[in-house]
C-alpha cells in the first residue's frame, strides 16, 4: 500500500503530462506556423516558416536526423507577386458638344435611360453628373459582359467626377488634383498699352487683367498710363506631372506710373484670408471700385454738358462708358439693391445703397444680373447687369453715377475710402513678409539681367 500523499502526486503528474500532450501542436501544424518581420530598409516582408505544406511535400522531407541544422533566426524574403485580378474595363471617351444631353450621351454609349436614372440616383455625388458643360470629357467603362462599370466626367485637368458600380448600386465622388505652384517672374516697359507689354513679357491676358485690377483703385489704365511706365510681376506657374498647364495668382507686383512706384503684395493672414496690401500694410483695395466696367470713357462728368438727344444744356451727373452690348457691369462696392427696374430716360437701372450716405447708379442696361432685385445684397465686383441701350440714349453704354448725401460727385476724381488694412496683431508678421517679398524683386531682376547678358554673348 502506498501512502495517500504519493498517490495524489502521481495523479497530478498524470494530468499535467496528458494536458501537455493534448496541447502540443503536431508537426503539420508546426509547419504551417509563420512569423513575419518588416525589413525597413528594403521595404519587404520576411517570412521565417517553410514554404511547403502540401502532403507531397511532407512525404519528400528527409528524416530529422539527416536534415541540415536550421538556425532559428533564418528569414526568407517574400516577393510580392500578387497580380491584379480585377477584370479589365473597356473605356469609350467622348467630348461633350453644345446641345448634347446626358440622355443622348448614354444612348450613344449603348445604355438606356433606365441605366442613366440608376446612375444619377446613386450614392455620394453621382447626381452631379446631370450638370454638363460643353468642352468637358465624359468616358464610359464596360466590363467583360458589356455592363456599365464606371463613368468619369473630366471637368478640367484638376477636377474629375468618378462614378463606380458597387454591390449596392452606383457611388460617385469628385477627385480634385492639387497642382504644383512654382514662382515665375515677368517685367516690361509700356510702349503702347499694358496688355501689349504684358504679352511681350510672356504674361497671359488674364494675368494682365489681374494686374490692372490690383492697381485699378489708384491707377486708371485707360487715361493714367504713360509710355515708359514699368512693371514687375511675380506670379504662379501651375504644373501637373512636371508639365506646365496654366498660371495661377499674382504673388507680388510693382508698377511705376509717371515715376511713382506702387507695390502690391499678396498676404495671407493667420485666419487664412488673402488680400493685396501695400508695403505699409494699407489695403490695395478701396471700399469702391474706381470704375465698374472695363471700358473707355465716352462722356465724362460735366455739369454744363449739352444733352445729345434733347440738344439742351443739362448737367451730366455721371460718367458714360462705351462698351459692346452684353458687357458685364460690376457693383462698385458692397451694398444693398435700393432700386432695380425701369427708370424713365435712364432705362433699365440699378441703384445700390452702400451706407455712409453713399449710393451708386447704373443705367441703360440691356438686362439685370441674376438675383438682382430690390432688397438683395451684393458684393463688390459682383455682376449686377449688362451694357445695353435702354432709355433715352443714342448707342449702347453704361451711365454711372456716384452720390454722397444725395449729391452727384465725379466718381473718377473723388477720394475713395480705403478697405481695411492689415490687422494690428498681424503687422509684425506682415512687415517681415513684406521685406522678403520686396527683396525678391531684386533677386529676379538681377537674374534676368544675367540671363540677358549670357544671351548677348
Amino acid at each position: 500500500m502506498l501512502p495517500k500523499t504519493h498517490i495524489t502526486i502521481a495523479a497530478a503528474a498524470t494530468v499535467v503530462v496528458t494536458a501537455a500532450i493534448l496541447m502540443s501542436p503536431s508537426s503539420e501544424v508546426e509547419a504551417k506556423r509563420m512569423s513575419y518581420s518588416l525589413d525597413l530598409e528594403g521595404n519587404t516582408v520576411k517570412q521565417s516558416a517553410p514554404a511547403a505544406t502540401s502532403p507531397a511535400a511532407e512525404t519528400a522531407k528527409p528524416d530529422a536526423k539527416d536534415a541540415a541544422p536550421v538556425e532559428n533566426k533564418t528569414q526568407v524574403t517574400v516577393q510580392d507577386t500578387t497580380e491584379d485580378t480585377s477584370p479589365a474595363l473597356d473605356w469609350q471617351e467622348h467630348k461633350i458638344r453644345s446641345g448634347e444631353t446626358l440622355s443622348s450621351l448614354f444612348r450613344d454609349a449603348g445604355f438606356n435611360d433606365g441605366i442613366m436614372l440608376k446612375v444619377i440616383h446613386g450614392d455620394g455625388e453621382a447626381e452631379k453628373l446631370q450638370r454638363l458643360y460643353a468642352g468637358e470629357t465624359i468616358a464610359f467603362a464596360t466590363d467583360s459582359e458589356g455592363e456599365l462599370a464606371a463613368i468619369e466626367l473630366k471637368r478640367s485637368l484638376l477636377e474629375t467626377l468618378r462614378i463606380s458600380r458597387t454591390d449596392d448600386g452606383f457611388q460617385g465622388e469628385t477627385i480634385v488634383r492639387e497642382p504644383e505652384a512654382r514662382p515665375a517672374f515677368a517685367s516690361g516697359v509700356i510702349d503702347g498699352s499694358l496688355y501689349i507689354a504684358a504679352r511681350d513679357a510672356g504674361m497671359s491676358d488674364r494675368l494682365a487683367m489681374e494686374l490692372a485690377g490690383i492697381f485699378g483703385w489708384d491707377i486708371d489704365f485707360v487715361y493714367d498710363v504713360r509710355k515708359g511706365d514699368q512693371f514687375e510681376v511675380v506670379y504662379e506657374e501651375l504644373y501637373l506631372d512636371g508639365e506646365k498647364f496654366d498660371t495661377g495668382r499674382i504673388l507680388s507686383a510693382r508698377f511705376v506710373n509717371r515715376g511713382e512706384e506702387n507695390i502690391a503684395l499678396l498676404y495671407t493672414d493667420s485666419n487664412g484670408d488673402s488680400d493685396y496690401y501695400a508695403p505699409d500694410g494699407a489695403s490695395m483695395r478701396k471700399a469702391f471700385l474706381r470704375t465698374p466696367i472695363n471700358a473707355r470713357v465716352s462722356s465724362p462728368f460735366n455739369k454744363q454738358r449739352r444733352h445729345p438727344v434733347l440738344d439742351v444744356v443739362r448737367p451730366h451727373e455721371g460718367t458714360d462708358y462705351a462698351a459692346p452690348p452684353g458687357t458685364p457691369i460690376k457693383a462698385a462696392g458692397n451694398g444693398r439693391v435700393h432700386f432695380a427696374g425701369w427708370k424713365g430716360g435712364y432705362g433699365r437701372t440699378v441703384i445700390l445703397s452702400h451706407g455712409d450716405n453713399i449710393d451708386t447708379l447704373y443705367a441703360h442696361m440691356s438686362r439685370l444680373g441674376k438675383g438682382i432685385r430690390n432688397g438683395a445684397r451684393v458684393k463688390q465686383g459682383e455682376t449686377i447687369g449688362y451694357v445695353g441701350s435702354s432709355g433715352m440714349v443714342t448707342g449702347p453704354h453704361l451711365h454711372y453715377e456716384f452720390h454722397v448725401n444725395g449729391v452727384a460727385r465725379n466718381s473718377r476724381t473723388i477720394d475713395l475710402p480705403d478697405a481695411s488694412p492689415v490687422p494690428k496683431p498681424e503687422l509684425a508678421r506682415f512687415r517681415q513678409f513684406a521685406d522678403q517679398q520686396i527683396a525678391q524683386f531684386e533677386v529676379y531682376r538681377d537674374g534676368n539681367q544675367q540671363l540677358a547678358l549670357a544671351r548677348d554673348d
